[in-house]
């Protein structure tokens, strides 16, 4: 950033609202930054595994403790003393209204209100619990058991709380569908592939566990389970997508129930063999709890025994999420070693670690080797390209993502490792894979290219949100600040397809739309941050628009927050309690913009260096981090560390170069 940036436009409101943090106090926030950077290394480093790598905490909502009882019933499995810890877990998160929220704060979802209910009751909890009684109330006002979603409904209907023919049809004989036919398995996001390849040959076996009716959910129903309407409803729009896919799902059912399913063991067998497949070089189907559960019930329908082998290992995977401590238990959605460990590489590098300190070596060393050197899904749509990627987890070889790859080598630019050429030409592998990835529109998604036909949102299974992997601004945004550190510019034509992405995805307040990250502070500083590593303009609309917003945005007590509730209510955008990683994200993003006196930046700083605890670390309670917007979202546990400390440290280097 050049010291002769522009100095940006500062709301009257915004400058003046605490006069104490006016540009006089700089110099002294200046000389507190120092000694706040110093603690924050520390800790980080104090939190590194001996073997090089970071690897945080993932927390998610109680849907998985509610998931990990239910499945370990239907198995057969169950720990009782686990269940009860895990019961524990779930009863700690209620909500005062008797539901249960999908993130910290929230207001109760029906989904996850029926998940935890029933998982409560097969860990033994009778209806007249208090906690129960309070919870049925709530699911009851809420819609009962008919508003869950399509995961949910076949779930019970393991247990024969929901009618089979009334969920929406999950047919194994996707797969069969040629990649190149209209709708293929590959034109949907590698997620979805991951969780409904294997809930496919659950939904066609179609499994029942009898349990004692006092255990079952019946009181849930709206009126009661026999007058309850559950079938999905038409649209009021006759002529619709909605109303087609109903139309052929109805179809497939009525198919189903007169036997008339020629394909179907063909079907099985291929959806046994993609899934058998992609266990290998994985932590468990795509390393993702989800699709690691599915496959296990998957492998039981199949016939596998307990002690299978391939039972016997996706079972140790899926059982590595579990965190037991003394009274709970509590699931993790994955493990996020290769994010962490490039977020905390980046961080510490930017905050001047040398780049031969033996912690980064070792560091890189790690993470040098977790590279992808096979082909995975992405290659069905991308045949030019050649593996090079980084995948999110210890090991999910079918599954790299462009994000992290991006990550990965900007981390690596903060490392002299011993074997230079080795560390070069690993990155340039994964610049050429990412390059390879763009997306028609310039932009970049996560896992896929080009998996954006919007009208399989209408699909009736899709209801959890995440069908699709469109190119997204944020990842964008990444990919050209990585592009910038390697010496692209904007006369690539990759790098100038890119910006134009990102110009036309603006929303009309200047904000960015934040897909992986809570949500549209997110957004924004990602994409400053490109395209000031890009070298565009700092006076141009876009970046002053998007810098301003910002500033607009900015809490009372100096800091930035957002619920997740944006994703349901944009005009909810840039409006939460403060929180450290998000902070940090809106004094990046201003910083990129040029903003570098302003008071809403001093105040930003202000803020994180008053919330530091004095061992080094922050405290967060908000989930910041997003998995499936307005379905599944996440509380990386690290984030509340590394994103404040290259706040910090970048606002360190302006100053210096600044002369303040």
């Amino acid at each position: 950033m050049n010291s002769d940036s522009p100095e940006p436009h500062l709301s009257p409101a915004v400058v003046g609202s605490n006069p104490q943090l006016r540009f006089g106090r700089i110099e002294e926030l200046a000389s507190r930054v120092g000694a706040a950077i110093s603690a924050a290394k520390k800790y980080l480093f104090s939190q590194q595994h001996e073997e090089g790598y970071w690897c945080g905490e993932l927390e998610a909502d109680t849907t998985l403790e509610s998931d990990y009882i239910l499945l370990h019933t239907l198995l057969g499995t169950g720990n009782q003393e686990r269940f009860q810890k895990a019961a524990n877990w779930i009863l700690r998160h209620q909500n005062e209204d008797g539901g249960w929220s999908i993130y910290a704060g929230g207001p109760s979802n029906i989904s996850a209100s029926v998940k935890a209910y029933f998982g409560l009751k097969l860990a033994g909890f009778t209806a007249d619990h208090p906690a129960l009684a309070k919870a049925r109330k709530k699911i009851l006002e809420l819609g009962g058991v008919t508003q869950v979603n399509t995961f949910t409904k076949i779930y019970l209907c393991f247990f024969g709380q929901y009618d089979y023919d009334a969920v929406p049809a999950i047919p194994p004989e996707i797969v069969l569908f040629p990649n190149w036919f209209w709708f293929n398995i590959y034109e949907i996001s590698s997620w979805s592939r991951a969780i409904l390849v294997p809930l496919s040959i659950c939904y066609a076996k179609k499994p029942f566990k009898k349990i004692p009716r006092e255990m079952g959910v019946e009181e849930l129903f709206v009126g009661g389970m026999m007058k309850s309407r559950m079938h999905l409803r038409w649209a009021k729009k006759l002529i619709s997508w909605r109303n087609i896919f109903l139309a052929q799902d109805r179809m497939i059912h009525w198919f189903e129930r007169v036997h008339v399913r020629p394909l179907r063991s063909i079907a099985i067998k291929k959806a046994e063999k993609w899934m058998l497949e992609r266990f290998e070089m994985s932590d468990g189907l795509g390393a993702i709890f989800p699709s690691m559960m599915n496959a296990i019930i998957a492998l039981r329908c199949l016939g596998y025994s307990l002690d299978d082998p391939q039972v016997i290992r996706a079972m140790d995977e899926f059982e590595k999420l579990g965190i037991e401590e003394e009274d709970t238990f509590r699931m993790q959605p994955c493990l996020s070693p290769v994010w962490d460990t490039a977020y905390a590489l980046f961080a510490l590098g930017e905050a001047g670690v040398a780049a031969n300190d033996p912690r980064m070596v070792k560091c890189a060393d790690w993470i040098l080797q977790k590279q992808v050197r096979s082909v995975g899904d992405w290659k069905v749509k991308n045949k030019r390209g050649q593996p090079g990627g980084w995948y999110f987890e210890f090991n999910n070889e079918f599954y790299p993502d462009v994000d992290d790859s991006a990550m990965v080598c900007l981390g690596l630019s903060h490392v002299e490792h011993p074997n230079g050429r080795y560390q070069r030409e690993s990155v340039q592998r994964a610049i050429d894979w990412i390059f390879s990835m763009q997306c028609k529109n310039g932009g970049w998604a996560s896992f896929d290219k080009d998996n954006d036909k919007m009208v399989f949102q209408h699909v009736p299974f899709a209801d959890h949100n995440a069908m699709l992997d469109p190119a997204t601004v944020d990842i964008t945004g990444r990919i050209l600040e990585m592009l910038a550190t390697y010496g692209y510019d904007q006369s690539h034509p990759a790098v100038k397809r890119a910006i134009q992405f990102i110009k036309s995805e603006q929303e009309p307040d200047g904000s960015w739309f934040g897909r992986w990250g809570v949500n549209y502070i997110y957004g924004t500083a990602l994409v400053l941050r490109g395209l000031d590593a890009m070298g565009v303009d700092l006076h141009e609309p876009c970046i002053q628009q998007g810098a301003e917003w910002l500033r607009m945005v900015q809490n009372p007590d100096g800091g930035w927050g957002e619920t997740v509730g944006s994703y349901d209510d944009p005009t909810l955008r840039g409006q939460g309690d403060s929180t450290p990683s998000q902070t940090a994200w809106a004094i990046l993003g201003l910083l990129a913009a040029g903003d570098t006196r302003s008071d809403s930046v001093a105040r930003g700083v202000a803020y994180l260096l008053r919330t530091q605890n004095n061992d080094g670390s922050w405290d967060e309670k908000f989930f910041t981090g997003t998995g499936f917007p307005r379905v599944f979202y996440l509380m990386y546990h690290l984030y509340r560390e590394y994103f404040p400390l290259l706040a910090l440290t970048t606002y360190q280097k302006v100053m210096e170069k600044n002369g303040s």
